[in-house]
């Protein structure tokens, strides 16, 4: 699996969770069919808001991933229910009609993994 993070704004720059460490945290939350119309983030720009532009290659990228996803995992969502890990599975359950998702979701979020950071700095 590509390394990945979730990010989000902090205070001067970004805080970023490793999602291999979410996926770690969250392994003994209880797992709940989400409604998918529940989840707010795919109204928003959710995977270009902090990184290059939405280009048509990148696009592409997207929905080959959304093609690919293992839907067998349980989508991570934040304390606030904001999409942790999981979009591109989110993105293939509506494309497919159906109602809800399997989805963990954390009562106290933990710690970013860096803070105030850039994508670009990251460990990839």
């Amino acid at each position: 699996m590509r390394k990945q993070y979730n990010f989000q704004p902090g205070r001067n720059g970004l805080d970023a969770w490793d999602v291999d460490n979410l996926i770690e945290a969250s392994a003994r939350l209880p797992v709940n069919d989400v409604p998918l119309d529940s989840i707010t983030d795919v109204d928003t720009d959710f995977w270009f808001k902090f990184g290059p532009a939405p280009t048509v290659r990148r696009i592409i990228e997207h929905v080959r991933l959304i093609q690919e996803v293992d839907a067998s995992f349980p989508i991570i969502l934040g304390a606030d229910g904001r999409v942790m890990d999981g979009m591109h599975r989110v993105a293939r359950a509506i494309l497919e009609g159906r109602p809800a998702i399997r989805a963990v979701q954390f009562v106290t979020e933990p710690e970013p993994d860096y803070r105030d950071c850039s994508p670009e700095d990251l460990p990839y």
